[in-house]
Order: C-alpha cells, then structure tokens, then sequence
C-alpha cells in the first residue's frame, strides 16, 4: 500500500497523526487478537465435549436399537429453541437459553413400556446435538472475526505503521536538505555581497 504524500509540514503533520493513531491502536488490536483466538479454543473444546457426549449417549442406548423401529415419531417434536446472544471481544455469539419441546400424548396401556425412557432419550439427544450446533456457530463466528482482526494487526504492523514512518523519513530528509540548500544559498549571496561592497570601497 503506497501511502500518498507531499513534501511539507502540512502533510507530515497528518501523516504524523495517522501514525500515532496506528501505534497506539495495535495493541489493543492486538489484545483483542489473543482474546479471540482463546474464545475460539474454548468453542471448539465445548462443540468437541457435546460431540463426544453425543457420541456416548448413543453408544449407550445400543441396545435399545432394535426398539427405536417400533417408536411412534409423531410423539415428539421440538417446538422452539431459545437463543440469546453473548458478546466476546465485540463480537455477537449465539447462546443457548433453552430447547422447548412437544409431547404427543399417548395410550400408557397400548404402548410399549419403554416409551416414557425412549422420549426422556430423545430430548437428551435433541439438547446435545443443539448445544453441539450451537457451539460451532459459536466456534465459526468468532474465528471470522480472529482472522479480520489477525489481517488488520498485520496490516497496521507489516504495512501501514512501516509505511508512514518510511514518509515521514522522506519528507524530513527533504526538508533538511531544502533548509541546507537555503543557507547554502544565503551564504554564497552574503558572499558576493561582501566581496561586491569590498570592491567598491576600493
């Protein structure tokens, strides 16, 4: 990125600005980052510990598979999912509040006995695989939003903040040299001047 200047105090008075605002923003920016970034692992390590109590709940009721074909689907339903939002470092999360579930009812003399433990299953299974869901929703959008924020840390500090103190070098030589080159030429005419009045008085 070629950052656009001009030789004088104006312009390195507002690159100077940009400069200061850069440096003192990165490490918040920075902060932010690392926040992220343990925000994300925490998702990640949450959506993997409903994964696997998912898996283990399942893994548990094997043995009621031959059983799950003679199940009556219609009996449950999830009727809403409640979600809240959380911010994390500035960023919108979702949250769990809670799985509102409908109940068919049911003949308790017909039906098999074990439909009362099949249903209390199900809504164990539902939760999880929600709460699961709702981790890595979680995990996805604060990962976007530690990739934005790693990119401008980079950019503020591989780009930009090189950049301005790169014009801000540039333009000052410039000065430098154009003050150097001023008394260099008010010199040479206070010369000529003097030799100019020496030779007159002669």
């Amino acid at each position: 990125m070629a950052i656009k200047f001009q030789y004088n105090k104006t312009s390195l008075g507002e690159l100077g600005k940009q400069l200061k605002m850069r440096q003192k923003a990165l490490p918040t920016i920075k902060s932010k980052e690392s926040a992220l970034r343990s925000e994300v692992k925490r998702a990640k390590d949450s959506a993997q510990g409903y994964l696997e109590e998912l898996e283990r709940l399942k893994a548990s009721y094997d043995y009621m598979v031959a059983l799950w074909g003679e199940f009556d689907c219609d009996l449950l339903r999830i009727k809403d999912v409640e979600l809240d939002v959380q911010k994390i470092a500035g960023v919108r999360t979702p949250v769990l509040k809670d799985v509102e579930f409908e109940e068919r009812d049911y003949d308790l003399f017909t039906s098999p006995i074990w439909y009362a433990e099949g249903i209390e299953i199900l809504k164990s299974l539902a939760r999880l695989g929600i709460e699961f869901e709702v981790f890595n929703r979680k995990m996805e959008l604060l990962d976007y939003a530690r990739r934005k924020t790693t990119q401008k840390v980079n950019l503020y500090e591989k780009v930009q903040i090189p950049g301005y103190e790169d014009a801000i070098r540039k333009i000052k030589r410039f000065m430098e040299d154009e003050e150097n080159l001023s008394k260099s030429a008010q010199k040479i005419v206070k010369t000529k001047q003097q030799q100019a009045e020496e030779g007159s008085m002669l």
